[in-house]
């Protein structure tokens, strides 16, 4: 039939708002006008409108059951993959080789460890429900405590010592990684602590080596002079009192071991002690700094300073020559056991090379390097057990001061030229090995 034979019913869906709004056109329905021709009433048309109404919410109904199960079927999926990813996280985390942790990021609990792997545990010795009472900061060793802060809050890397259940520290390299939960969630920080305590130990021995003495363990000479130029004061004496530069005195050598002349500085250098007031950078056109002062004579009135003893062996070439260089490294070693018995804790004892020591004391007034000397000396000259047999030594000893603007080396030579001249001094008989 033609198009003008035909009736046409609108089908809209409801609209958003409900009630009689239209919504969507979701099509036409198309009906034939009867055999008869009559055109239908208004009861008819309205059924017709009805039933197209009807219509349309059920191709609606259709198609948003069609959407909600093509978007259940893709949250599914998603779903799916983010508990694979979950899991594959949470296999990666549990069963990693080396440790991982996850910790808070931010406000009063940043750095409280939530969550630990295995191998975190055994590495540092405590089960996972007691690391999750520490924060990072609770384990790690004091002096690395800047270190792991740093770390903590810019992420990144370190390596830095943490504590084991036993006490005992352990070298980690430990790299954070600042992540969150899910979109503008909270952030954590997921870190990763590996195992070095072998490498470091490695790089700690070459160390020792590069700055320790191969045969006694003491400190060499690349390591003493480093030590000392650390305490030197670099700025050269600012001030000169016109008065106390007639007062210098010429050396004197020491007459018996007994009585040590310290060869104290120059009586000038102590013009250095000058006072300022509270808070003041410069006075005068001086430097307030605390320069170094030394015991100038025996009036000296308890000014203290950094004494540098310099000691060497008397006969010991002949002990390498009768008895060889074994036993001449049996005594070596033995000295310098004495001598690092014989000082306090802070100073420094170094095996300058050959049968040449160094010792550094800071602190020490005249008669206390005096004093130190006598006692290292009677240490030494005890009999030394070498390729089972009894020898002895004598020792030699020359005492220096640090002053202001002095180089690591004078300090050294003038310890060591007062060495020789207490060296001579004494009877040749009185040098030679026992």
């Amino acid at each position: 039939m033609a198009p003008s034979d035909r009736l046409f019913a609108p089908m809209y869906a409801p609209g958003p708002q409900g009630g009689g709004t239209s919504g969507e056109l979701v099509g036409i329905l198309s009906v034939d006008r009867p055999r008869n021709g009559r055109r239908p009433g208004a009861w008819g048309r309205e059924a017709l409108q009805m039933y197209a109404f009807q219509a349309a919410i059920a191709i609606s109904n259709a198609r948003l059951r069609a959407n909600m199960q093509r978007a259940l079927v893709r949250l599914e999926r998603e779903q799916q993959a983010l508990r694979a990813s979950e899991e594959s996280f949470r296999q990666a985390f549990e069963y990693a080789p080396s440790g991982m942790a996850i910790a808070e990021m931010g406000g009063d609990q940043h750095g409280r460890i939530l969550r630990t792997n295995d191998a975190l545990c055994r590495l540092l010795g405590r089960p996972a429900s007691a690391m999750r009472r520490y924060a990072f900061s609770d384990l790690v060793h004091p002096e690395d405590i800047g270190t792991l802060l740093r770390t903590s809050a810019e992420g990144g890397r370190a390596e830095l010592r943490l504590c084991r259940r036993d006490s005992t520290y352990v070298w980690v390299s430990l790299r954070n990684s600042v992540v969150a939960d899910a979109a503008d969630g909270p952030r954590f920080l997921l870190t990763h602590v590996e195992d070095i305590e072998e490498r470091k130990r490695r790089e700690l021995q070459l160390a020792h080596r590069a700055s320790h003495d191969s045969l006694t363990g003491l400190p060499n000479s690349a390591e003493l002079r480093s030590r000392l130029s650390a305490r030197l004061c670099r700025q050269s004496p600012q001030h000169v009192l016109p008065a106390t530069v007639d007062s210098m005195e010429p050396f004197e050598s020491f007459d018996s071991v007994d009585s040590f002349d310290a060869y104290s500085p120059p009586a000038f250098d102590r013009g250095h002690d000058f006072d300022f007031p509270p808070g003041a950078e410069k006075y005068d056109g001086f430097d307030p700094h605390e320069h170094m002062v030394a015991p100038a004579d025996e009036s000296d009135d308890g000014a203290k300073g950094l004494a540098v003893l310099f000691c060497d062996l008397d006969g010991f070439k002949s002990i390498n020559d009768r008895f060889g260089h074994n036993a001449g490294d049996a005594v070596l070693i033995e000295v310098a056991r004495r001598l690092g018995n014989g000082v306090r804790d802070g100073d420094t004892v170094a095996r300058l090379g050959g049968d040449e020591f160094v010792i550094l004391a800071d602190g020490l007034g005249r008669a206390d390097a005096q004093d130190l000397a006598v006692r290292l000396r009677n240490e030494i000259i005890q009999p030394i057990r070498a390729e089972g047999r009894a020898v002895r030594v004598g020792a030699s000893f020359g005492i220096g001061w640090a002053h202001c603007g002095m180089t690591a080396d004078e300090v050294l030579k003038s310890a060591d030229e007062r060495m020789y001249v207490e060296k001579r001094s004494r009877p040749k008989q009185h040098r030679r090995a026992g």
